[in-house]
């Protein structure tokens, strides 16, 4: 299926060239159901779906990284609360400043803020599935299917 395979090529910023044959972009930061989400999308929907990561590295402007600038109007972020970003940060990697629930903390506060800033949709999936928030990315993007039969 061309989607799925776009939504593999275009995983974690990878080739964001060709982020404008996306129809979404999901965009925040590490373990936030970002990859997860976008294969089902994919899967269920047909949607040529992207993500890039909101990196640390990021966080000293309030703007998204330049490589997005041209692909705003197809931004969506996806959020959750710290304590869980820290619960999963911590299976992957425990005791890093990474896993710490300070840095969570800090990367979700600067993340929801520059949603806001920009108005960009974003959703937050502490306690949704990952067919639930597609199912709302999908509903609130205004997305059309394109399963082919």
């Amino acid at each position: 299926m061309p989607t799925i395979n776009y939504a593999l090529a275009h995983d974690d910023g990878v080739n964001p060239k060709n982020f404008t044959e996306a129809d979404i972009i999901l965009v925040g930061v590490s373990r936030t159901g970002k990859t997860p989400t976008c294969l089902y999308l994919a899967l269920q929907y047909g949607i040529a779906a992207a993500n890039y990561p909101l990196m640390q590295e990021d966080m000293s402007t309030n703007q998204f990284p330049k490589v997005l600038e041209s692909v705003r109007d197809k931004l969506f972020g996806l959020t959750l609360n710290k304590a869980q970003l820290h619960f999963i940060r911590l299976e992957r990697h425990p005791n890093s400043q990474y896993a710490s629930l300070t840095q969570c903390q800090r990367e979700i506060q600067w993340q929801e803020s520059l949603f806001q800033l920009f108005h960009l949709p974003y959703l937050d999936t502490t306690h949704i599935s990952i067919e639930e928030i597609s199912t709302i990315i999908f509903e609130r993007s205004g997305l059309k299917r394109q399963l082919y039969g």
